[in-house]
């Protein structure tokens, strides 16, 4: 089974996801922030693929794509990012660090599916 590491300060976009995911097969593990992201990643089985946002407390999305590309390992999984931001500079600030896709929000699973086959996992 495929894991998904969903990194979203709000419970509830979490849970939102989490029920988009679970019935497409895939295993969820959560995190409020960018550092319990890497915290999650440190103690856990390695993800296939990381939902993140980009706004959240303690450690925003773009600060822990820097922190884990920060680190020199190649065997990262792919960061598909979450927000609302529609700006160029945020969509660029998150491809230029590593992200490998963004999704708008709102989204659903038609979208969520897409990017997930688009970075290689299905």
């Amino acid at each position: 089974m495929k894991r998904i590491l969903v990194i979203d300060d709000s419970l509830a976009i979490r849970k939102a996801i989490r029920r988009i995911l679970e019935p497409m097969g895939y295993d969820v593990g959560e995190a409020g922030d960018g550092a319990q992201g890497l915290s999650a990643l440190a103690e856990a089985p390695r993800p296939d693929a990381i939902l993140c946002d980009v706004d959240m407390p303690v450690m925003d999305g773009l600060a822990f794509l820097g922190a884990l590309r920060d680190g020199g390992r190649t065997d990262l999984p792919p960061v598909i990012m979450c927000t609302t931001h529609s700006s160029f500079e945020k969509i660029s600030a998150a491809l230029s660090l590593g992200a490998s896709e963004y999704i708008m929000k709102p989204f659903d699973s038609d979208i969520i599916g897409s990017k997930l086959e688009a970075v290689g996992v299905q």
